[in-house]
């Protein structure tokens, strides 16, 4: 059963996210697996995050990765069996930390069952479980539609002779949510794990769900206006608005049933990711009421830059746009540029103190941090060369766009003197590990007083004393001083005050009001309402 005690523990609590293939290797094939998550579970809990988000590990041809699945109630051998999922959940569990898991609702892969059904024939039970439709007369695709990892959306298929629609790779095909079988199956499926006691779900594309049954054209991106998000700009899908193809006000209904399956399991929740033309509207819209999404988060804090006015307005913006729902922030996951390599390093300075500006920075935001594993040992993104290219994005769009890999690499353990890191025993990880990230280890920071590792742990640890910064309300501060991001964390007549010199020059500012430092690891000093902060520094004191 799910773990017991505070039904709201994910509002504000802290979540770390595992990448099964890459964080350890327990029978030495070179790939990570359910085993191997657990004996490091002791690692994470050390690290005082509240749960974990595990990414994919369902029976998949692994086309994508696991985010093709081809049975949504079984683990994939590569990774183990249910019973070791099983034993995972029972030591996370008795570790204190929550679990939850990936679901990919919005398409299958090709190697489903369902899908080899329905493409059998178009008068079999599953004929319209996922999304097909007929050439047009000249034979082309339906509409115009684009796949995010490149070409035309839609598939042509030999033996029903039409088009299926595929938001990703081919293999992925679409599922079709009008057809209320597909929701309710997907809904039992769902509930498979809840009965098995997870306590949430991350939820792939969820704004992907539901296609415009008209099959209407998306129109064109205008050059001048805020360009789509979801993808990188050099490709083609930006240049759609994605009106039709995804985000369509059917979806809501699906979401509505979600919740629905969630509240019979108090203490369980979702998050979604949210990759639409204007995701900040669409996160506030998906986690209102408190009827569809607990939380959500979009790409904003995962592809920008680190400028403190473009980041303090997005910030802005979200919070005037969320009303009573509830963001989840995260600078670095699995399919984005570590936040090390992306967020200042141009820039300069002090590299440690930037290191440890940022998660100062977006664990104290209201809302829930997700740290992604390496993250707090100051992993940058690897350079993976071409011929040891895994990700078909990255494939597909080379060398503009050179995927995912270099964010996915296997998670360093031991030093350079041990091979691959302690990753693996094998002779060939998956994807290599680089030195560079070997001399990053957990095994030469985890008793290091001083290492990036445990500034993350002891930031943790002070967090969990202020109530304010786990739940309370904020008031983002726009006019202090354009190199730093401030806001107040505030609950009843207690009043915290955030400050973040987001370059690599010191700063002095002017606070709204006379401040007293409520933090031990703050870099910065504070005179009566004068804040003296170096480069990269940061700030939190009562006011």
């Amino acid at each position: 059963m799910a773990l017991g005690g505070d039904l709201d523990w994910w509002r504000g609590g802290v979540l770390y996210q595992v990448y099964p293939r890459s964080f350890f290797d327990s029978n030495g094939d070179g790939i990570g697996d359910l085993p191997g998550i657990t004996q490091k579970l002791d690692y994470i809990a050390d690290l005082g995050v509240d749960g974990i988000w595990l990414s994919p590990f369902f029976t998949s041809p692994m086309k994508d990765f696991g985010y093709d699945v081809a049975n949504y109630r079984d683990v994939d051998p590569m990774f183990g069996t249910l019973d070791d999922f099983d034993h995972l959940l029972e030591k996370a569990h008795a570790l204190g930390l929550r679990v939850t898991i990936d679901q990919v609702l919005s398409h299958s892969s090709d190697a489903h069952p369902w899908f080899r059904e329905s493409r059998s024939s178009r008068d079999n039970p599953k004929a319209d479980w996922y999304v097909w439709a007929d050439p047009k007369p000249d034979g082309t695709p339906p509409n115009n539609w684009l796949s995010i990892f490149g070409g035309s959306a839609w598939k042509f298929d030999t033996t029903r002779q039409q088009y299926y629609m595929h938001n990703f790779l081919v293999s992925q095909p679409d599922l079709n949510f009008h057809n209320p079988d597909v929701q309710q199956q997907l809904l039992e499926d769902v509930e498979f794990w809840l009965r098995r006691g997870v306590d949430g779900f991350r939820l792939d594309t969820a704004n992907f769900y539901v296609h415009d049954k008209q099959l209407r054209d998306n129109p064109p991106w205008v050059p001048g206006t805020h360009r789509p998000e979801g993808a990188p700009k050099e490709n083609p899908y930006t240049r759609q608005m994605h009106v039709y193809d995804k985000t369509r006000p059917e979806n809501l209904a699906f979401l509505k049933k979600l919740r629905a399956v969630l509240d019979k399991y108090p203490g369980s929740t979702t998050v979604g990711e949210i990759g639409s033309d204007n995701s900040l509207a669409t996160m506030a819209e998906y986690t209102a009421g408190g009827d569809k999404l607990h939380m959500a988060y979009t790409i904003n804090l995962l592809e920008s830059p680190l400028e403190a006015g473009l980041v303090r307005g997005m910030l802005v913006d979200v919070f005037r746009e969320l009303g009573d729902g509830w963001p989840c922030w995260a600078v670095s996951n699995h399919d984005f540029v570590r936040v090390a390599s992306r967020w200042g390093k141009d820039k300069g300075g002090d590299n440690d103190a930037r290191l440890r500006m940022i998660p100062a920075l977006y664990t104290t935001l209201r809302g829930t941090p997700c740290i992604y594993q390496g993250e707090e040992l100051g992993l940058e993104e690897a350079i993976v060369p071409y011929e040891l290219l895994q990700d078909p994005y990255g494939i597909e769009m080379w060398p503009e766009f050179k995927g995912r890999d270099g964010c996915r690499t296997p998670m360093p353990w031991h030093n350079a003197n041990v091979a691959h890191g302690g990753f693996t025993t094998s002779d060939q990880p998956w994807l290599p590990v680089p030195q560079e990230h070997s001399a990053l280890s957990v095994a030469s920071q985890v008793e290091d007083p001083d290492s990036l590792r445990n500034f993350y742990k002891n930031l943790l640890a002070w967090r969990k004393t202020h109530p304010e910064i786990i739940q309370g309300d904020i008031e983002m501060l726009e006019h202090i001083d354009d190199a730093v991001i401030a806001f107040t964390r505030l609950a009843g007549i207690v009043r915290t005050i955030c400050v973040f010199n987001v370059t690599p020059d010191p700063v002095t500012i002017t606070l709204p009001g006379k401040s007293q430092g409520n933090c031990p690891l703050n870099t910065g000093s504070v005179s009566g309402d004068s804040l003296s902060l170096p480069g990269w520094g940061f700030y939190f004191g009562t006011i």
